[in-house]
């Protein structure tokens, strides 16, 4: 059934959505590899994507579904009306136990690892002592077992790194990448699908990064209330790799009547685009110019960094330190010691036509400001209705949009020029693409 409904998209769907033609006109903004694909590791669900239609490509030394036969743009309106199930199972897992455990993730990690309840998760970074980031993470304490999930083209450099700093620390460090899968269920109707085949346990709460056990559809899992979507409701979903494709067939069985689809990873990286959220190699680690960039520059990564009394020392705090003195006069409106914190990563909207790319000039009053670190063309639904009664109407567009590292002291609602092929867009410095804060839909924030 999942199959036929994949192929036969353009005839199931709402007015408007046709619209969008049946080839995709944009390029997800991450980097796809080429590959040896006889070199490539596969998930779980490798022959399942690939019986189904799926674009394979090779990411992070993964051989991973770009897109199914609907295509991204598709693929990106799905999961914001009804919701879509990512295989996410190339993330590296590691587990941490030990009597040490809480001290050693103290010093390894920027967040405050003693203030994480059980039952709860929280974003964090892998910091150098110059204050830029190895990774981000995302750290899960379940119970009293900590799990950190890692970017999968960092894996091998987390471990090691993670490795090294725990001598001396009475710690077991265990990947167990191989052994758990994971997925992504993410979307409006994501917690109704959970709660149709929920057996035993419970949801985690109605609250960000809430953790909970569960058997669903005959299978033990692990649920979060985390995501890479910006979809106010959404859940990551850890099971056993033995029994992934039997929870899997079973989500994408059940979600057909919902709406919810198998997605790729191109709109994985365009919906985290429009939320505004960060992407290792993009807006943290090393610039374009080479140089590291700081880990405040993105400012979604100031949720990860702590300076709590009781944390003590830990890696790249003197810097990050400086770096957060800069990063309250910005939001104040009057930065001062640039060179701590030059450019700030901002989202950009695109006013002419044209799609901006990673490494396009940024120009302010003529000047060079700095470049796009992530751009593509994204569809979004027109809403219709008031206040919590919004909803997507059966129509569609698309816009431009970027994220921009540029210079600290440019305006935050600037209009600017984006250098692309030779041709300057007009563009605009804007707050956000898009709001998450209230359910069911996220909602494109729209520059004309």
């Amino acid at each position: 059934m999942i199959r036929d409904m994949i192929r036969s998209w353009p005839t199931i769907w709402p007015t408007g959505w046709s619209s969008l033609g049946h080839q995709d006109m944009l390029t997800s903004p991450a980097r796809f590899e080429e590959l040896d694909v006889s070199d490539l590791k596969r998930t779980p669900l490798a022959d399942w994507h690939k019986e189904h239609g799926a674009k394979l490509t090779p990411f992070a030394g993964w051989d991973m579904p770009l897109h199914y036969p609907q295509g991204i743009l598709q693929e990106h309106l799905t999961v914001r009306r009804f919701g879509g199930l990512f295989d996410v199972s190339h993330m590296g897992r590691f587990r941490i136990s030990g009597p040490d455990t809480v001290r050693f993730l103290q010093y390894a990690l920027t967040s405050d690892v003693a203030a994480l309840a059980p039952w709860r998760a929280q974003y964090t970074i892998l910091a150098k002592e110059d204050g830029s980031a190895i990774d981000d993470a995302y750290l899960f304490r379940f119970g009293n077992d900590y799990w950190l999930v890692v970017n999968a083209a960092n894996r091998e450099e987390d471990w090691q790194h993670l490795e090294a700093l725990a001598d001396g620390y009475s710690v077991h460090l265990e990947d167990i990448t191989l052994t758990v899968a994971m997925f992504a269920l993410q979307g409006p109707r994501s917690e109704m699908l959970l709660t149709r085949l929920l057996e035993k346990g419970h949801l985690p709460e109605e609250s960000r990064n809430a953790l909970s056990s569960a058997t669903v559809a005959g299978v033990d899992v692990r649920l979060s209330r985390t995501g890479y979507t910006g979809e106010p409701i959404g859940f990551e979903i850890f099971v056993s790799s033995q029994e992934a494709p039997v929870l899997w067939n079973a989500l994408t069985d059940a979600g057909v009547s919902l709406g919810i689809l198998p997605i790729g990873l191109g709109a994985r990286d365009t919906l985290r685009l429009e939320a505004g959220l960060t992407l290792f190699g993009h807006e943290l680690g090393i610039g374009q110019d080479g140089q590291p960039i700081p880990i405040l520059a993105a400012p979604s990564a100031s949720i990860a960094v702590s300076f709590a009394e009781d944390k003590g020392h830990f890696c790249g705090r003197r810097a990050l330190e400086a770096q957060a003195r800069v990063y309250q006069q910005w939001r104040e409106g009057h930065p001062q010691e640039k060179t701590v914190l030059p450019r700030i990563v901002r989202p950009i909207a695109i006013l002419d036509p044209g799609v901006a790319r990673q490494g396009d000039v940024v120009q302010w009053n003529g000047q060079v400001a700095g470049r796009i670190t992530s751009g593509t063309m994204v569809p979004y639904w027109i809403l219709e209705g008031v206040g919590d009664d919004v909803h997507p109407s059966d129509q569609s567009a698309r816009r431009a949009i970027a994220l921009g590292l540029i210079d600290i002291g440019v305006p935050k609602d600037a209009e600017v020029e984006v250098i692309v092929r030779g041709r300057p867009l007009k563009a605009r410095v804007v707050p956000r693409h898009g709001l998450s804060n209230r359910p069911p839909y996220f909602r494109p924030v729209v520059v004309q």
